[in-house]
């Protein structure tokens, strides 16, 4: 083999664990020929010999990878075979591991992250399991949920997850939903609870209700509950310093870290709200009845309950926007969370304004075009950031 543009193609070709047994042998030879010993070639050994370093995408690097996995697994197993061949064998592995360099230093880290920690994008649904792995939940597909033994506890099903009302589960193991901004989902519980999950929502659950516990879940965000009717055992939400107890009820809860507020409505049934370091007293706790909201006010702890419409606090589940007698910096925060923008409003009077409307499942930019109508704002949209002057 001449020392030439072939000799780097074929070394080329080593590294990408392309060569046949022939051309693997070529190689060796070319190594023993040119480092004067009887040695096989080391990772180092071939790095040196290579001018330029090929480089490969992430899906070559991922086929080569696994190749490693198997051929490892393979020299395991087949320990007689290997004497028959051992330099081929040898090569063929090295070869492979080779390929880690061939993506550079930087690259390498990167490429063992992938495998060991999951790459999670801001826009993904993702499910925190007991044993701390994350899944990401990809809505047009349909996945199972295991526990740590192996178990499926749960079915996902395109924009839905169901848990097993057969589960083997003696203790409370939790699940952890995060929903990110401009989606929604639909979990439902092992007891039969329906719950629909509003953008930016993190809802922390049992895997399985236990008898004899309370069925407590734990809110950050905005969830509407469909509550199985159980009378021995509550169904309690934790959003923040507010616990809301039923037994079985259809009602709202908006509990965002950045509101003041945390919003309690009623559509059927009753509900108790207290604090969370309080016990249940049915004589003593705000009781609410349907067509009613409770608000609690996370500074004072103080809850205040009126009348409304329950429709404004629900049509988001069907995908519409709602507002009345809002102001426009609370339409902001809505508009951030369905659209997954940023907006920055620098019109100070604007923000205390209040408006009545209602949208269906219609672009940003048609909203903003209603505001532009109704108040002439000023407005640009640059890639996710709206800044209204």
């Amino acid at each position: 083999m001449n020392e030439n543009s072939e000799t780097q193609k074929l070394l080329h070709k080593f590294i990408l664990n392309q060569c046949n047994l022939e051309e693997s042998n070529e190689v060796v030879d070319y190594y023993r020929k040119n480092k004067l010993t009887t040695d096989f070639p080391t990772v180092e050994d071939i790095k040196i010999l290579v001018d330029e370093i090929p480089e490969m995408d992430e899906a070559t690097a991922d086929k080569i990878f696994s190749k490693i996995l198997i051929s490892a697994k393979e020299t395991e197993s087949t320990a007689i075979e290997t004497k028959k061949f051992p330099m081929f064998k040898y090569i063929s592995v090295a070869a492979s591991i080779i390929v880690l360099l061939s993506i550079g230093w930087s690259y390498q880290h990167g490429f063992f992250k992938q495998k060991n920690d999951l790459i999670i994008n801001s826009n993904d649904i993702t499910l925190q399991l007991a044993n701390g792995d994350v899944q990401i939940i990809s809505a047009g597909n349909k996945s199972q949920v295991t526990d740590s033994e192996g178990n499926i506890v749960a079915n996902h099903n395109g924009n839905k997850i169901a848990y097993d009302t057969e589960t083997p589960l003696e203790k409370l193991v939790y699940n952890t939903i995060k929903i990110p901004y401009g989606k929604r989902f639909e979990l439902e519980l092992s007891d039969g609870t329906i719950v629909h999950l509003n953008s930016g929502t993190t809802l922390k659950y049992p895997v399985r209700f236990i008898a004899g516990e309370n069925r407590q879940v734990f809110l950050d965000g905005e969830a509407f509950f469909d509550v199985t009717k159980d009378k021995k055992h509550p169904f309690i939400v934790n959003a923040d310093n507010l616990n809301i107890r039923v037994l079985g009820t259809h009602f709202n809860v908006s509990s965002y870290p950045e509101d003041n507020l945390t919003d309690v409505v009623l559509v059927e049934g009753s509900v108790g709200l207290y604090t969370a370091n309080e016990k249940f007293d049915a004589n003593k706790n705000t009781v609410l009845k349907p067509g009613y909201k409770g608000s609690f006010n996370k500074k004072d702890n103080h809850i205040e309950t009126k009348p409304v419409i329950t429709y404004v606090y629900t049509s988001w589940m069907e995908g519409r926007l709602t507002f009345k007698n809002m102001t426009f910096n609370d339409i902001t925060k809505k508009l951030e969370r369905r659209y997954n923008v940023t907006i920055v409003n620098q019109n100070k009077k604007l923000a205390n304004e209040k408006f009545y409307a209602s949208f269906g499942d219609e672009p940003i930019e048609k909203v903003l075009s209603y505001f532009n109508d109704v108040h002439g704002i000023n407005y640009t949209i640059k890639n996710n950031e709206i800044l209204i002057k």
